[in-house]
């Protein structure tokens, strides 16, 4: 069990469950564990949450479906209930591209906190190409873009450009967060 962290009784206040979100290959996975160190608090890959069928059908360079997410987002929205609940906060990596899918991690963790990274096309494609350890195809890429929906106004979170480094990104990130 994870204990709360001492910063955040200090404070009066849980640390913040934090979900940081785009499209593949704008660097979630890279920034969110700079985050999650810096703030202390634990670190999920939304990718681990995934079913086995899911992984097959994304290597493939089909798109999933909403009924292919919704035990994935159950499942993301119950880690971040867990940690909200005890109060060590949490940050995970997860594409969260439509308004509906973060409905529903806002349906488990109310207070969660979402940072949309944003980047060029080219770049994205790019990255993607380098990738040797990942499932998710360049194909799919033009997929998530027409997908994704940006955050709205009445959504907690903020957008941050990853043209800078990983590091500068996260400090951008880090100065979004409210109670900072």
């Amino acid at each position: 069990m994870e204990s709360e962290h001492p910063e955040a009784k200090r404070a009066g206040h849980r640390l913040p469950c934090v979900v940081v979100i785009g499209v593949s290959g704008v660097g979630k996975s890279t920034v969110s564990r700079i985050l999650a160190q810096r703030l202390d608090i634990p670190f999920a890959e939304a990718d681990d949450f995934h079913s086995p069928a899911n992984i097959a059908k994304m290597s493939t360079g089909v798109p999933l479906d909403d009924a292919d997410r919704e035990s994935w987002l159950d499942s993301i929205g119950r880690w971040l209930h867990e940690r909200d609940v005890a109060g060590t906060g949490g940050v995970v990596a997860c594409s969260a591209l439509r308004r509906r899918y973060r409905d529903v991690l806002r349906t488990t963790c109310p207070t969660a906190f979402f940072v949309h990274l944003t980047a060029g096309h080219d770049l994205l494609e790019r990255r993607l190409s380098e990738r040797a350890d990942h499932f998710m195809p360049t194909a799919l890429l033009d997929s998530q873009e027409a997908t994704l929906e940006p955050l709205e106004p009445d959504e907690r979170g903020g957008s941050v450009e990853t043209g800078p480094t990983p590091d500068a990104v996260a400090e951008m990130a880090l100065e979004l967060l409210p109670n900072r």
